[in-house]
């Protein structure tokens, strides 16, 4: 049975603008698919993204959306989850908006392990402002600040995270919609801060530079790099190299959620007691 998308789509702003192929399509819909297998209403949700091919995200979703600065969009969903701790907060970040100028801000979200659900859209280059290097470009491809090829070591987003304190960290990719959907939704569901990386094509900013014009070739390049979580546990290290695992990396419910632990510090405050630090740990 057809999926109808048009009650959470903002349906005069489509087409959207991303390129033919792009993979922030597949992760829009997947997006909409696990609000509504949760059953989230569009007034309890909020969308919050920054600057880059993945800040037009919250152009399209119809619910409350705020399209931030660069880099500061965890800035702004952690104020906004502050202020409006029963809501459902959805950050949306590419790898150069999350990683590189908005990467103190992903730390301290991971390290206050407050409850926003943040998807870092994964395309291994700045798409949006012409090909330069991001955190997550790999060595020796082309882009338009190293055309010699690139000499950068990149960031492995999850393992950042997971050391950073992020209590629930995935990986997909855009090939199969389906697990994508069900990472969204046992993501979505925890308590503390979770964070996705998601493998996304930009062939057209990043692939036809390096020998994969078309989106298909991209695809074929990210699936052949993901590796299911238990399959790549299995490998030894040197099979490792080259490969990302997928699923659920991490998942840890023994710490509180950050608004549940500022709620005890307004008690105190508001009692004129003391906080147990017990309680927040």
């Amino acid at each position: 049975m057809a999926f109808n998308y048009d009650k959470y789509l903002r349906t005069d702003k489509l087409p959207t603008l991303w390129c033919w192929g792009c993979g922030d399509g597949v992760i829009l819909k997947a997006v909409i698919r696990a609000m509504d297998t949760l059953g989230w209403d569009s007034k309890d949700v909020c969308i919050v993204s920054g600057i880059g091919c993945s800040g037009r995200f919250s152009s399209y979703i119809n619910c409350n959306t705020v399209h931030t600065t660069h880099g500061r969009a965890i800035a702004y969903a952690t104020g906004i989850k502050l202020a409006n701790p029963t809501k459902n907060v959805i950050v949306i970040t590419g790898d150069g908006d999350g990683l590189a100028i908005g990467g103190n801000h992903t730390i301290h979200g991971c390290r206050r392990n407050i409850g926003l659900n943040h998807i870092l859209i994964n395309n291994f280059i700045y798409g949006l402002t012409n090909s330069q290097t991001s955190p997550t470009t790999p060595k020796g491809f082309w882009t338009a600040t190293a055309n010699k090829g690139n000499i950068d070591p990149n960031f492995d987003a999850c393992k950042l995270a997971i050391a950073a304190g992020a209590t629930f960290v995935g990986r997909e990719n855009v090939i199969n919609s389906d697990r994508l959907v069900k990472l969204f939704v046992k993501g979505f569901e925890h308590d503390g801060y979770s964070f996705f990386d998601i493998f996304s094509n930009c062939h057209v900013n990043l692939g036809r530079k390096n020998k994969m014009a078309q989106a298909t070739d991209m695809l074929k390049w990210i699936d052949g790099m993901c590796v299911n979580k238990i399959k790549f546990d299995k490998l030894t290290k040197e099979e490792q190299v080259g490969k990302f695992p997928v699923g659920v990396l991490h998942e840890d419910s023994s710490h509180i959620e950050y608004t549940k632990a500022y709620a005890k510090v307004i008690d105190a405050y508001q009692e004129n007691t003391a906080i147990n630090f017990k309680d927040i740990v």
